[in-house]
């Protein structure tokens, strides 16, 4: 699969009318960037979403960042990757989790045992018959992984890891778990603004949502960040671990430094002043250095 080293993350096409999103998907494809990575939570559905990408573009693959386990049961995720893998062949990347409490509580359902629901839920879809034209390439799946067991997971039941909300020595351990031949692929935050204060104010209404979620704070705490780092949005050492600001050089420092420490793709998402705005120009100006003509 094609993935190219750098891709994008948004959920800001979720915000917009789908004609509007769509146009914005074959900009990301036309400016070269290897792979387009969408959410699920409470906005569009997963695999009705990717198709509405993927129909709108040519070359980029749509990856599912995550599609949640527990919308849908393993046969229904199976025929819902084969039949994208299929219409869209190496274009479609499958990333599955177990998403969080708070979000299944809004479905009227109970979180529980994640690493041994996954598993189980991993060999279901091994087993699920599917009748309708197979793929013709095999397709991949990954899961989102951050503590070592669902990287082991990831690395034995899957083709590789999809992580998110996570430092650079994230990237470093992960792939360490996970062995020299699977896909680690890992978002990047990113605020194109050079004063501290202004980068930061943006990042920390990022990292306010994702700290109050009990699986990446307690990944941040077995990297070494304490509950002073963990409140009010996040110290200026976890902000600006987790979101990389500045210029594009110091967005590209950043990238490569996941790089370098095993990650195989890494996903840009690009924060701004308002989340309701599409980031084009930012995405265009990353793209001049980032991507290889």
């Amino acid at each position: 699969m094609q993935l190219g080293q750098i891709g994008i993350w948004t959920s800001a096409l979720d915000r917009q009318p789908a004609k509007t999103a769509t146009a914005a998907a074959a900009e990301i494809d036309r400016l070269g960037y290897g792979a387009l990575w969408v959410g699920e939570a409470i906005r569009r559905e997963a695999f009705s979403n990717a198709a509405l990408l993927l129909s709108a573009t040519k070359k980029v693959t749509v990856c599912t960042g995550i599609a949640n386990i527990w919308a849908r049961d393993a046969l229904a995720m199976k025929a819902g990757q084969f039949t994208l893998a299929e219409a869209w062949p190496d274009r479609f990347l499958l990333g599955i989790g177990v998403s969080h409490a708070p979000l299944l509580s809004v479905r009227g359902q109970r979180y529980s045992k994640p690493l041994e629901v996954m598993a189980a839920y991993l060999e279901a879809m091994d087993n699920a018959p599917y009748d309708a034209p197979n793929p013709p390439i095999r397709p991949l799946r990954v899961l989102a992984a951050l503590g070592p067991k669902m990287l082991e997971l990831a690395g034995s039941k899957a083709d590789g890891a999809h992580t998110y909300f996570v430092p650079v020595e994230h990237s470093e351990q992960a792939r360490a778990i996970l062995g020299p031949n699977r896909l680690l692929c890992a978002e990047q935050a990113v605020v194109l603004e050079n004063s501290p204060a202004k980068a930061r104010e943006i990042a920390r209404r990022h990292t306010r949502v994702y700290l109050g979620l009990s699986n990446y704070s307690n990944n941040l705490k077995r990297l070494g960040f304490d509950d002073d780092d963990l409140s009010g949005g996040g110290s200026d050492r976890l902000v600006d671990a987790i979101v990389a600001w500045g210029d594009v050089d110091a967005v590209a420092e950043r990238i490569d430094s996941h790089l370098q420490a095993g990650a195989s793709h890494v996903a840009i998402q690009v924060l701004t002043d308002d989340p309701n705005t599409l980031p084009l120009s930012e995405w265009k100006i990353l793209a001049e250095v980032l991507i290889d003509a």
